[in-house]
C-alpha cells in the first residue's frame, strides 16, 4: 500500500504497530506504542513540570475526542503496519498564518480552479477545515465537536447535491433518448399524415370536378327547359291571337284545365262551338 500523501492536516510522526497486516483497531484508537523519533543533536529540554491529575485527565479526554473526530491514518509497507495519529500539539498565530500560506501554495501548485466545480480545490479546503477543527479541538473540545457537526452537514449537503446532479443528468439522458425514439415515431406519423392529406386533396378535387360537372349539366338542362317553356308560351300566345281573329264575337267560356293541356282545350272549343 502506498503511504498517504501530504496533507494540510498536521499529523505526528508515523508509528510502527506490528510486522503483520492484522489490524486490532478499525478506528485507530490512540496507541501506547512509542514512536520512532529521529535522533536529534539538539540539547534535551528540561523535563516538564508535573501536572495535576485533573489536567492530565482533561488532556487525555481531548486527545480521545480529537482522535474520534479525526481518525489516525494507517498504511502498510511490506509486512509492516504503520499508524499516524493527528497531532495534539497546540497551535499559535504563526501556525494559522503558515496554514494559509501553505493552502495558497498547494492551490497554485495543483492548479486548482478559482471558480466552478473543482475536486482539487474542494479537497484542499476540506483538509484546511480539518486542520482548523484540530486546532480548535485542542483548546476546546466542545467547539471542535460543534465544528464537526458543521463539517458533516456541509459534506451531507454536497453529497445530496451531487446525487441530485447525477440523477438529473441520468433523467436528462433518459428524456433525450426517449425524445430520439419519439422523434422517429413522430416523423413517421407526419409522413403518414402528409400522405393522408394528399389523398384527401385528391378526393376533394374529384368531388369538386363531379360537382362542377353536375352543375354544368343541370344548367344546360335548365336552359333547355326554359327554352322549351318559352317556345310553348310563344306558341300559345300565337294560338290565342289567331283564335281572337277567327272569333271576334266569341265570349270566352272558362274551363278548368292545366297549363300543359291548354292547346287541347282550345281545340275542344273549336270543335264544340259552331262557326
Amino acid at each position: 500500500m502506498i503511504p498517504p500523501a501530504e496533507s494540510l492536516l498536521k499529523y505526528d510522526n508515523p508509528v510502527l504497530v506490528s510486522k503483520t497486516t492484522d489490524r486490532k483497531s478499525p478506528k485507530g484508537r490512540p496507541l501506547r506504542v512509542s514512536p520512532q523519533q529521529p535522533v536529534n543533536s539538539t540539547p534535551v529540554p528540561p523535563p516538564p513540570k508535573p501536572k495535576s491529575a485533573a489536567a492530565e485527565a482533561t488532556r487525555q479526554e481531548n486527545e480521545e475526542i480529537l482522535n474520534s473526530i479525526l481518525p489516525p491514518r494507517e498504511w502498510t509497507e511490506g509486512n509492516q503496519l504503520w499508524v499516524q495519529q493527528v497531532s495534539s500539539a497546540p497551535c499559535t498565530r504563526a501556525d494559522v498564518i503558515h496554514l494559509e500560506e501553505l493552502l495558497d501554495i498547494k492551490l497554485q501548485h495543483r492548479q486548482a480552479r478559482e471558480t466552478g466545480i473543482c475536486p482539487v480545490r474542494r479537497e484542499l479546503y476540506s483538509q484546511c477545515f480539518d486542520e482548523l477543527i484540530r486546532q480548535v479541538t485542542i483548546n476546546c473540545a466542545e467547539r471542535g465537536l460543534l465544528l464537526l457537526r458543521v463539517r458533516d452537514e456541509i459534506q451531507m449537503t454536497l453529497a445530496a447535491y451531487q446525487t441530485l446532479y447525477e440523477s438529473s443528468v441520468a433523467f436528462g439522458m433518459r428524456k433525450a433518448l426517449q425524445a430520439e425514439q419519439g422523434k422517429a415515431d413522430m416523423e413517421k406519423r407526419v409522413s403518414d399524415l402528409e400522405d393522408e392529406k394528399q389523398d384527401l386533396k385528391k378526393q376533394l378535387n374529384e368531388q369538386k370536378a363531379k360537382c362542377d360537372a353536375i352543375e354544368k349539366r343541370e344548367n344546360e338542362r335548365r336552359q333547355v327547359e326554359e327554352k322549351k317553356h318559352t317556345e310553348e308560351i310563344q306558341f300559345l300566345k300565337r294560338t290565342n291571337q289567331q283564335l281572337k281573329v277567327m272569333f271576334p264575337n266569341y265570349k270566352p267560356i272558362f274551363f278548368r284545365f292545366s297549363v300543359s293541356n291548354i292547346c287541347v282545350a282550345h281545340f275542344k272549343i273549336l270543335i264544340c262551338l259552331p262557326i
